[in-house]
């Protein structure tokens, strides 16, 4: 597996994870295309700025060249103002067909890494739905601790989450399954 920046190209994939009423149905349901497309303009300008940091996990063995290949998922880290503070929060999605691999714990994993060798992002936090067993198994094995289940606004959306952090660098799960 493998981790690339998002690209223009990367429009359907966008689309399939977030219009799709089963991909969505922990954040509140499909979002229109049009905002999609949206979304993904603004992803490419804040991975231009490198303040986000916006990968494309892209499974061995996809087609396409070391760069290339169909796109099973995508993790996020980026920063966010809340309750007057900046953090950092880590998000991730992985397609039907792709689920149940590892991939995203593993990316997760990585850009954990990544984000400790960086040492600009400190504690990342983590919201996954409260009944998102997959995505709250991945926070579990890879050390976050949970902080306890909270409301948060989602794409304008009202969420029931846990709240995981965890300091990159002090993870303890081994990213593999």
């Amino acid at each position: 597996m493998r981790l690339r920046n998002v690209r223009a190209e990367d429009v359907e994939a966008y689309v399939r994870m977030r219009c799709d009423p089963a991909m969505m149905a922990e954040l509140g349901g499909p979002l229109p295309r049009e905002r999609v497309e949206r979304r993904l303009r603004t992803d490419l300008a804040l991975v231009a700025g490198d303040t986000a940091w916006i990968r494309m996990i892209v499974p061995d063995g996809a087609d396409g060249g070391a760069e290339d290949g169909e796109a099973a998922g995508v993790v996020t880290l980026w920063s966010d103002e809340e309750d007057g503070e900046t953090v950092s929060e880590i998000g991730w999605m992985v397609l039907p067909e792709y689920q149940g691999r590892g991939l995203a714990k593993t990316a997760v994993r990585r850009v954990l890494d990544a984000a400790a060798e960086d040492g600009r992002w400190g504690e990342v936090h983590a919201n996954p739905g409260t009944t998102n067993g997959p995505s709250n198994g991945i926070c579990r094995a890879l050390g976050f601790r949970l902080l306890g289940e909270r409301d948060l606004d989602f794409s304008d959306r009202i969420l029931r989450t846990n709240h995981w952090v965890v300091v990159p660098g002090e993870h303890l799960g081994s990213g593999t399954e």
